[in-house]
């Protein structure tokens, strides 16, 4: 599993290097990803992470890239640090939250258009998340975008990158 996950990564970055444009939008791609990622907005961070990219003139596939930094093995995390986050920030009292229902009724809620269900069982636990994520998102942003503009400025010598 190791080496499937190490090739995984090394196509990952194959792409990165290969992407064209200022390093500005190649760094600022990656963090819409993982920034997006770190919204409770499951099943739009890959729309959203592209849509933010195209509106700051990031590089959008960069940013779709940045997006699996939310999967399976981190969106438990991801999901009670926010939680937990939001409800300290907002001072609202930490009662245990079956992620599995929360989902469940989240799409049966926004499929049928049920605001009374949407107000009553997801807006208690999506709105401390909206605002606990906030923080990670700025550290996030900051981290990530350093971190790919110096790579990108090493893999590409530092006036020596490929434009769009």
């Amino acid at each position: 599993m190791l080496d499937k996950l190490q090739k995984y990564w090394q196509k990952i970055v194959m792409k990165l290097k290969a992407l064209k444009g200022t390093p500005y939008a190649i760094a600022a791609g990656p963090a819409c990803g993982v920034v997006i990622s770190l919204t409770p907005f499951v099943g739009l961070h890959t729309l959203l992470a592209v849509v933010i990219a195209w509106l700051i003139r990031a590089n959008v596939l960069a940013a779709a890239l940045g997006t699996i930094v939310g999967n399976p093995w981190t969106f438990p995390f991801i999901w009670l640090t926010t939680l937990y986050t939001g409800r300290l920030l907002l001072g609202i009292n930490h009662t245990p939250v079956d992620f599995e229902a929360f989902f469940d009724n989240a799409g049966k809620a926004l499929l049928n258009f049920d605001f009374d269900l949407f107000f009553q069982d997801i807006w208690p636990i999506l709105w401390p998340m909206m605002v606990g994520c906030i923080p990670f998102c700025i550290i996030a942003w900051g981290v990530t975008y350093v971190f790919m503009k110096r790579l990108i400025e090493k893999w590409h010598g530092k006036h020596n990158f490929k434009e769009q």
